[in-house]
Formats: C-alpha cells, structure tokens, sequence
C-alpha cells in the first residue's frame, strides 16, 4: 500500500474558501479517478513559526506504486493545475509518497 501525501500551508485569507473546495471539490475529484482507495485530512495544531496561515495535509491510499505512477501521468497535472489557478499565491504545497508498513 502507498500513501500519497500532499501537505498544503494556506493562507487565513483563502483557508476557509480553500477547505471547503477541498471537501467539496478537488477530493471527490482525486478520488474519481480511480487510482485512490480512502483518503484523510488532518489539520496541524502546533503551528508554531507561521503566522496567519494553516497547514494541511491530505493522505491518499493507493494499492502500489504502479497505480500512483499511472495516477501521475494521466491526472495529476490537471488536478494540479487547477489547485494552482483557484488559489494562486495564497498556498504552498509539498508532496510525499510513502510505503505503508504492515
């Protein structure tokens, strides 16, 4: 199993506008592709450096590596590119791939 983990710092200004696309949006469309079996957010509690921004992050579930790899080329770039264009300027994002350990 593969946890794909997208770690998101939002600006106060866009977070609640940003949380609720998420929620409503851009995960059902992460999901719809098919490539994902669950996924969870979590939001930080201890920020302690940044000032008027929230971190985020957000575990996707995927069955092995092959499946995410294919996820990577045929969907991420749009689901992306769309992220970029609604919050433009107001977020920073980083992504990890990790292996779950049974």
């Amino acid at each position: 199993m593969i946890i794909y983990s997208v770690t998101v710092v939002i600006k106060e200004d866009g977070e609640d506008s940003w949380l609720k696309w998420m929620q409503e949006e851009h995960i059902k469309e992460v999901m719809k592709t098919g490539y994902f079996t669950n996924w969870e957010m979590q939001k930080l509690l201890s920020q302690e450096i940044a000032v008027n921004e929230s971190t985020y992050r957000i575990n996707y579930k995927c069955p092995s590596l092959d499946e995410y790899n294919k996820y990577l080329q045929k969907d991420a770039p749009r689901l992306q590119k769309e992220h970029l264009e609604k919050f433009s300027g107001k977020f920073r994002a980083s992504r990890a791939i990790y292996q779950l350990i049974p």
